[in-house]
């Protein structure tokens, strides 16, 4: 047993965040994504929401803070927009959530659909949790450890 770490992390998911470095991004998609399709290595956590996984992974992996946006999300597609979709209530949940962690505000970014699957498929590794909403997928940028 290790102190202070949250218990979802298994020993494969520290190793793939200590491997890991600054400028390396993670993808943390939900169940509808083609992770198989993309990923060189890919963690099924099908028990968890992306926002608690985000939240145990920002925990222990810092986030960039030479970019604006350590944090990007797939943007809505047209017609979803055009059914009167609106901006997923869990995007403010994992920036809130992130933010308290990071000590600072965290920004989120947006790819398009296609832009973020292309960046998905150099990820350093995607988790797939079991979040079944739409547009659960967060694709986050590690930092540095500051020692001051």
């Amino acid at each position: 047993m290790l102190k202070g770490i949250p218990k979802v992390l298994t020993p494969e998911m520290l190793k793939i965040l200590c491997e890991m470095g600054h400028d390396d991004e993670i993808v943390i998609a939900d169940a509808h994504f083609p992770a198989e399709a993309m990923g060189k290595r890919v963690i099924q956590y099908p028990c968890i929401s992306a926002p608690e996984m985000v939240e145990a992974i920002v925990k222990v992996m810092p986030l960039d803070t030479y970019v604006e946006a350590p944090v990007m999300v797939m943007s809505l597609v047209e017609s979803d927009v055009r059914k009167g979709m609106q901006i997923p209530s869990m995007w403010e949940e994992v920036r809130r959530r992130a933010s308290e962690i990071e000590g600072f505000t965290v920004k989120l970014g947006e790819y398009e659909r296609f832009e973020f699957y292309e960046h998905a498929k150099k990820a350093y590794a995607i988790i797939q949790t079991g979040e079944e909403r739409q547009y659960g997928n967060f694709m986050l940028r590690k930092g540095v450890v500051l020692n001051h």
